[in-house]
């Protein structure tokens, strides 16, 4: 009774008893309630034979994957390429997204060196804007980096300027502590504007946040784990939020979880502690254990451990105690 094909508006028409051929991708000819495969008949010359029951099955219904005032995509969701293939299967040319934010990424400090250039017996490389900026990246936004500052006000001032002209968001890392030659914190205490300076974690304590010509801006401490930390629980929930993104599908960073401590670890006074921990699973709980020193400055800490714990202030863990962590993802 002729050919129902993929992509042609002729729809032939079936009785009771009655059959035709039709393609993958083709609508139901009309009458028709049952699709035999190919494979279950047999063709000789322009007879066709069925070599198997004809019940219902390999049709795609209207509605079935989405019906009418459902809501396929929310607004706030991150898109994936699943999302997209889902808007453009809707008829959507375009749809409307926020655009990824530009962050500025500014190193400080007299004695940092690029990574390639001669290292000096007084200097160290430079690593933090490159983690950093990598960071900016998986929670969505576009990191800027800019030329390494050294301990110069005006050379500061000159490059937040240009940050603040052209990005978003302003991350600094380093000169942000207590010493002389602090210069972020200094000059955003003379010509910028603080919201907050300091908070109760270690390591990570003294990050600031304000706004720098009326951009945000965060300095990040210099020593490089305290810097991955302070951007992962202040600056990602802060991107999450600015770009609109709703709780459940935002990007992240890390799991809270709970994990059964396989060893000691000492808190911190007043201060919610965060130490490096590998987290592994052994059945249906979670294990963690520490294997390298916790300085500050030891970047390799966030390489080899996966989490980071969440002691309370003024509080230890002992081991076999069950304790709140973050699982790094």
């Amino acid at each position: 009774m002729g050919t129902s094909q993929a992509g042609s508006e002729e729809i032939p028409t079936v009785d009771a008893g009655e059959a035709c051929r039709i393609m993958t991708g083709a609508p139901l000819p009309q009458g028709a309630d049952a699709i035999v495969m190919v494979e279950d008949s047999t063709v000789v010359g322009d007879k066709v034979t069925i070599d198997g029951p004809a019940r219902p099955g390999f049709i795609r219904w209207k509605g079935e994957n989405l019906t009418h005032d459902t809501v396929a995509l929310r607004a706030g969701t991150v898109l994936t390429p699943a999302s997209v293939s889902l808007a453009a299967t809707m008829g959507h040319a375009n749809i409307r997204v926020v655009r990824k934010p530009n962050i500025a990424v500014i190193g400080v400090g007299d004695e940092l060196t690029p990574p390639g250039e001669h290292l000096s017996e007084s200097s160290i490389y430079e690593s933090n804007t490159f983690g950093l900026s990598s960071l900016v990246e998986k929670m969505g936004g576009t990191p800027m980096r800019f030329d390494l500052i050294k301990d110069s006000m005006d050379l500061l001032r000159e490059t937040l300027d240009e940050a603040a002209a052209s990005c978003d968001a302003i991350l600094t890392s380093g000169g942000v502590s207590m010493g002389e030659w602090d210069m972020v914190r200094r000059i955003m205490e003379e010509e910028g504007d603080i919201r907050f300076w300091k908070v109760m974690i270690r390591p990570g304590g003294p990050p600031l946040f304000g706004s720098w010509r009326g951009k945000p801006i965060f300095g990040l401490p210099g020593n490089p784990v305290s810097s991955h930390i302070v951007f992962t629980v202040l600056v990602a929930p802060w991107m999450s939020s600015s770009m609109g993104s709703e709780e459940g599908t935002r990007p992240r960073l890390a799991n809270r979880v709970r994990v059964e401590m396989e060893e000691s670890l000492k808190g911190a006074p007043g201060k919610l502690c965060m130490r490096r921990i590998s987290i592994g699973q052994e059945g249906d709980k979670l294990l963690g254990s520490t294997r390298t020193h916790q300085g500050s400055g030891n970047i390799h800490s966030m390489v080899a451990h996966n989490g980071l714990s969440l002691l309370p202030p003024d509080s230890d863990c002992q081991e076999g105690d069950t304790i709140d962590a973050l699982w790094l993802l």
